[in-house]
C-alpha cells in the first residue's frame, strides 16, 4: 500500500483513516489500460467522490443542490462565452441539472458523454465558421455593435445566430488589432516609437476566453514595415494574424484527449466541496510536484507548440541545455531519441506528448534533431539532470539611502521538497539570505511575499521562527478532532531588527500564515493592499493509485483535498478575510474582485480560542512608523493618482459594449487612451535608488549572463516600485529605538 502524499509532513497523522479506506476498495479492478476507457472513468468517478466524502474537512451532501452547482460549473467551463452550445443543446442538457447526483452514485457517464459528443460536434462548426468569416474582409462602416458580457449573454438560438455571434466577436477582435497597427503605423511615420500601444490590448482583457488569442502576442514593431500600408492591406494582414491564431487555438483543442476533457467534468465535481479540492491528473500531478520543489529531471528547456512544430522558447538557467551551449531559443525540435535508440519524429505531436520524450531521469540521454534558426539540421546529445526553477526561489537585493543599508528577500513560493531532506525549501533558503544580509550590515529588512500563493505549511514555521524567540505560529483544526498548534521551538532570532512583510491581494494560504503571525506579535508592520487574499485552509495530495489492486489501470493521478482549517495565533481565521494589512496602500486592483471571498462555494469564516503568546515589544517606534506611513500615503500625489487609476479601471471593467463600426470604434478608444494617459506616470515612476546583489551573487552572475540579466532586471523594478519605497520609507522609521525587554506580561488571553 502507498503513502498518501501529505504536503503538510507534520499532519500526516489525520489522513490514516483514508489511507484505510484503500482495504474497502481493494477489491475494485479494471481490466483495460487502454485511453478513454469507459471502465477507468467510472472508477476514478467512485474513488474520487468516496475518498473526497471520507477524507474532506466539511463534505457536501451529493444532493439535488449538489448536482445543480456541477451542471453550472461544467457547462460554463466548457463553453464561457457561448460560442458552441445553441440553446437547444441547452434545453437538452438541462433535464441532467438534478440528476447528476444520481449519475455519481451509479458510476453513470450519461451526461458527459452527452456532452463531450456534443461539444465536439458545435467545434467541428465554430471551425468551418472562422474559416467563412475571414476570407472575406470586414465592412467597419457599418454601425454594428457587440458585448462582451457572456454571463448575461444568452445562448443562440440556431446555426445562423451562432454563426452571427462567431462573425461579430472576430470582427471585434480584428478591429481592436487593426486600430492598433494603424496607430503604430501613424506613430512611426511621426518618429514615436509608442510602447504602450505596442504591448496594450484595447479589450482589457475582456475577450481572453482562449478563441481571442487571435492576434494579441503579435503585436509588435516587426507587423509594420518600412513601407506604410494602406488601410486595404493592414485589414489583410490582421485578418491573415487571426485565421493564424484560431488556427492554433484548434490545433491546440484538437490535441486535447477524452480523458482531459473528463477531467474537466471531475473537477466540476470536485470543486463543489471547495474551491480548492480537486482531481490532479497524471501530467497535472507531475506539474504539482514541480511547482511546490521547484525542480525536475530533464534538460532545462521551456517548449511551446507552433502549429504542428515544437520549438524551444527558454533555456533554464544552469540546466543540462543551458550549459550544453548547443541548444537555444528559437531552434525547432524535428526527432526525438532516447540513447542510441532510434529517434521518433515528434512533428504534429501533442505538445504534452513532446514533453513527456524529451524529460526523464537524471543521468539518461537523449538527442534533440533540431532545426536552428539558420535553418540548419543538428542532431544535439544532452544528458537529463536536476534542473533548478531559479525563479521559483527566494533572492535578495540590497540598497543603501539616507545612512543607512536595507535588505529586500523576495519569496515567490513556500517551496520544499519533501523527498529530499536535504534539497532546497524556503525555511532554509530564507535563513541563509537573512544570514548574508546580516552579514553585508543591514540595518532593516523587508520580505515580500506579494502574488506568493502559499505552499509548505512547514516552511512558514520555520520563517517565522527565524524573527522570533520562540512560539506558536499558527493553529490548525482538522474535522472532528482537537485543535493542534505549531511552535517554533528555538529561541534563537536570526534577525531582531526592524522588519516589514510587504503583501497584497495575491498573497494566500502560508503568506497570510506568516504575515498574520508576524501581526499578531507584532514584531514586524504589515504593508500592502487592504486584505490579503483569505485563503485558510490546508490541502492534501492522496495519490488514487494507491486504492486499486490492478497494475491495468494506468496512472490515475491524485486528488488534491481540503482536510483541515488553519487559524491565527490569536484565534480568527485566516479564511475570506485574510489579513488586513498595518498600512494599507492604495492598489490599481483593489476593486476588482479576485479573492476567495468573490469566488462561489468557498468555506465559511470562524474563529477559535486563541494560543498563548507574548508580544514582542522590543520596538517604541512600532505605531509612530504606521502613523507616518499613513500620513505620507495619504498625502502622496502618486498614491492618490493610483487610487483614481483603481476607480477608473473598476469602471472600465463593467463596460462590456463596443461598437463595431471603424470611426466610432477608433473615437471611443482614443479618448480612452486620453483619459488613460493621465496614468502613464504610474509606470513611470523611479525613486531613483540603486539596488544590488550580495558578493556571494555577484560571483555568481560572473559565471551566469543570463542570471545577471534577470537581477538587472528586477533590481530596475524595485528601484520603480513605490510599495518597495514605502517599505524602506517604514523601515527608516523603525530605526534608532531604545531596547525594551519583552514584556512577559502581555497575554494573548487578551481579547484581539
Amino acid at each position: 500500500m502507498n503513502t498518501i502524499i501529505n504536503f503538510m509532513k507534520r499532519n500526516y497523522k489525520i489522513l490514516i483513516g483514508v489511507l484505510l479506506l484503500s482495504v474497502t476498495l481493494f477489491a475494485f479492478k479494471i481490466n483495460s489500460a487502454k485511453s478513454s476507457d469507459p471502465e477507468k472513468d467510472k472508477l476514478l468517478l467512485e474513488l474520487l467522490t468516496f475518498v473526497i466524502q471520507k477524507g474532506h474537512y466539511s463534505p457536501a451532501a451529493i444532493d439535488d443542490n449538489f448536482s445543480k452547482g456541477v451542471y453550472k460549473d461544467y457547462i460554463k467551463a466548457l463553453d464561457p462565452s457561448k460560442r458552441f452550445f445553441l440553446q437547444s443543446d441547452i434545453d437538452e442538457f438541462a433535464k441532467y441539472e438534478t440528476q447528476i447526483d444520481d449519475e455519481i452514485l451509479n458510476k453513470d457517464l450519461t451526461f458527459f458523454e452527452l456532452t463531450y459528443n456534443r461539444l465536439n460536434e458545435r467545434m467541428g462548426e465554430g471551425k468551418k465558421f472562422y474559416k467563412e468569416i475571414l476570407a472575406e474582409p470586414f465592412d467597419y462602416n457599418i454601425e454594428e455593435s457587440f458585448n462582451t458580457d457572456y454571463e448575461k449573454s444568452p445562448y443562440a438560438k440556431n446555426l445562423v445566430e451562432l454563426r452571427e455571434r462567431w462573425r461579430k466577436q472576430i470582427k471585434l477582435s480584428t478591429l481592436s488589432s487593426l486600430t492598433d497597427r494603424l496607430a503604430m503605423q501613424e506613430n512611426k511615420a511621426k518618429g514615436i516609437v509608442d510602447n504602450d500601444t505596442i504591448a496594450k490590448s484595447n479589450l482589457i482583457g475582456k475577450i481572453n476566453d482562449g478563441l481571442n488569442t487571435l492576434d494579441k502576442s503579435k503585436k509588435d514593431k516587426s507587423s509594420i514595415d518600412d513601407k506604410p500600408k494602406t488601410f486595404t492591406e493592414l485589414e489583410k494582414i490582421t485578418r491573415d494574424s487571426s485565421l493564424k491564431s484560431l488556427n492554433e487555438y484548434f490545433g491546440f483543442m484538437k490535441d486535447l484527449s477524452r480523458d482531459e476533457w473528463f477531467s474537466v467534468y471531475l473537477n466540476s465535481i470536485t470543486e463543489r466541496f471547495d474551491p480548492h479540492t480537486s482531481y490532479l491528473a497524471p501530467e497535472e500531478k507531475e506539474r504539482f510536484d514541480v511547482s511546490i520543489s521547484g525542480k525536475f529531471e530533464g534538460i532545462g528547456a521551456r517548449l511551446q507548440k507552433k502549429n504542428d512544430f515544437t520549438e524551444i522558447t527558454e533555456l533554464i538557467s544552469g540546466g543540462p541545455a543551458w550549459r550544453g551551449k548547443q541548444l537555444e531559443s528559437g531552434d525547432i525540435v524535428m526527432k526525438v531519441a532516447q540513447g542510441a535508440a532510434e529517434p521518433v519524429d515528434i512533428v504534429g505531436m501533442r505538445l504534452d506528448d513532446v514533453v513527456k520524450k524529451i524529460k526523464g531521469p537524471k543521468g539518461s540521454e537523449v538527442r534533440l534533431t533540431v532545426k536552428k534558426v539558420d535553418g540548419s539540421i543538428k542532431t544535439i546529445s544532452i544528458t537529463r539532470d536536476i534542473v533548478e526553477i531559479e525563479e521559483t526561489y527566494a533572492k535578495s537585493s540590497v540598497v543603501e539611502r539616507n545612512g543607512m543599508k536595507y535588505g529586500v528577500i523576495y519569496l515567490p513560493k513556500f517551496y520544499i521538497d519533501f523527498e529530499n531532506k536535504e534539497g532546497r525549501d524556503a525555511g532554509k533558503d530564507i535563513a541563509i539570505e537573512v544570514e548574508y544580509l546580516k552579514n553585508a550590515g543591514v540595518n532593516g529588512i523587508v520580505l515580500d511575499v506579494r502574488d506568493d500563493g502559499g505552499g509548505s505549511l512547514s516552511t512558514v514555521v520555520d520563517i517565522a521562527g527565524l524573527f522570533i524567540e520562540q512560539g506558536p505560529i499558527v493553529q490548525i483544526k482538522s474535522a472532528g478532532r482537537k485543535k493542534e498548534v505549531l511552535f517554533d521551538r528555538d529561541k534563537k532570532i536570526e534577525w531582531d531588527g526592524p522588519l516589514v512583510i510587504m503583501v497584497n491581494s495575491f498573497s494566500a494560504s502560508a503568506s497570510e500564515i506568516l504575515a498574520a503571525a508576524i501581526q499578531d506579535y507584532k514584531r514586524g508592520i504589515i504593508i500592502g493592499s487592504k486584505q490579503t487574499y483569505g485563503k485558510g485552509t490546508v490541502q492534501n495530495v492522496i495519490d488514487l493509485n494507491q486504492f486499486v489492486r490492478s497494475s491495468n489501470t494506468g496512472d490515475l493521478g491524485a486528488l488534491k483535498t481540503t482536510t483541515q482549517k488553519f487559524y491565527r495565533i490569536n484565534g480568527g481565521s485566516t479564511q475570506l478575510e485574510g489579513v488586513s494589512s498595518d498600512i494599507v496602500m492604495p492598489d490599481r486592483y483593489a476593486y476588482l474582485k479576485m479573492g476567495e471571498r468573490d469566488g462561489g462555494n468557498a468555506m465559511p469564516w470562524d474563529k477559535i480560542d486563541p494560543a498563548v503568546y507574548t508580544v514582542w515589544n522590543q520596538n517604541a517606534n512600532f505605531e509612530k512608523a504606521i502613523a507616518n506611513s499613513k500620513k505620507r500615503i495619504a498625502e502622496s500625489s502618486q498614491f492618490k493618482l493610483i487610487e483614481e487609476n483603481a476607480k477608473w479601471i473598476d469602471a472600465r471593467s463593467k463596460d462590456n459594449g463596443y461598437s463595431l463600426k471603424f470611426e466610432d470604434f477608433k473615437k471611443n478608444q482614443k479618448s480612452i487612451e486620453a483619459a488613460g494617459k493621465k496614468f502613464k506616470s504610474i509606470a513611470d515612476y523611479d525613486y531613483h535608488l540603486k539596488f544590488t546583489s550580495l558578493p556571494v551573487e555577484t560571483e555568481a552572475m560572473k559565471k551566469d549572463a543570463s542570471l545577471k540579466e534577470k537581477r538587472e532586471r528586477w533590481h530596475e523594478s524595485l528601484s520603480k516600485d513605490i510599495y518597495v519605497e514605502e517599505a524602506l520609507n517604514v523601515l527608516d522609521d523603525l530605526q534608532a529605538n531604545p531596547v525594551i525587554k519583552m514584556n512577559n506580561q502581555v497575554s494573548s488571553k487578551k481579547k484581539n
